[in-house]
């Protein structure tokens, strides 16, 4: 493998994407793949204490712009020193969201306005996107449920215990998205049991890894 792929996986939180990255990690190694596995915020040690900040629920005057521009920073850092140098030894790249959830989150979820928070991270990223991304779909009422049942309402971080409007906005924007880039955005019901999701995804990702590097099955 000469050309690295880049994967992202994005969804509201409790939609099991972090299961289901690893699970796919797994199957691609067993394939010979070479897979490297990051996460955002986060995937750097700079990163990570960027995270630590962006959880933390001591930290509720954070303004939006600060949110933002934090996440932007992190994911900055993540391209530079993670990503790009991943591409180039030739590896298949899975990040645990990218811009897209900044898009969503803090551009539709906190009302900056998607195209001002898309320009940010146009920068932060400095043209290094991803060749395909699985959005997981799940009702809210599902999502909040599944978050409850796994970590309990007090043990959830900053983000996660904001309210329904918050998180609804949020599915909109990436609603928003998915129609506005069909061709990179694939969409995988997150209701699915999760043997069922990882049969689908593996399907999608090595499908598009296939047609990338010529592999065959």
């Amino acid at each position: 493998m000469t050309r690295g792929v880049f994967i992202t996986f994005e969804g509201i939180d409790g939609a099991g994407k972090t299961t289901q990255i690893q699970l796919l990690a797994s199957a691609l190694a067993k394939a010979n793949v070479d897979v490297v596995c990051t996460r955002e915020p986060g995937g750097t040690q700079l990163g990570d204490q960027i995270r630590s900040l962006l959880l933390s629920r001591e930290n509720q005057s954070m303004t939006p712009r600060t949110e933002a521009l934090l996440y932007a920073a992190s994911r900055a850092q993540l391209v530079e020193e993670v990503i790009v140098p991943s591409l180039q030894a030739g590896k298949v790249v899975l990040c645990d969201r990218y811009v897209d959830a900044s898009i969503a989150y803090q551009g539709g979820g906190l009302g900056l306005g998607e195209e001002a928070v898309a320009r940010m991270n146009e920068f932060a990223v400095n043209g290094v996107l991803p060749d395909l991304t699985i959005l997981f779909d799940l009702p809210l009422a599902d999502a909040r449920e599944r978050l409850r049942q796994s970590r309990g309402t007090a043990h959830l971080d900053r983000i996660e215990s904001r309210d329904a409007a918050y998180f609804s906005r949020v599915q909109a924007a990436f609603a928003r998205l998915s129609a506005e880039a069909k061709s990179r955005i694939q969409i995988v019901d997150a209701r699915h049991s999760v043997d069922a999701l990882q049969q689908e995804i593996y399907h999608i990702v090595w499908k598009h890894i296939a047609r990338e590097k010529n592999l065959e099955r």
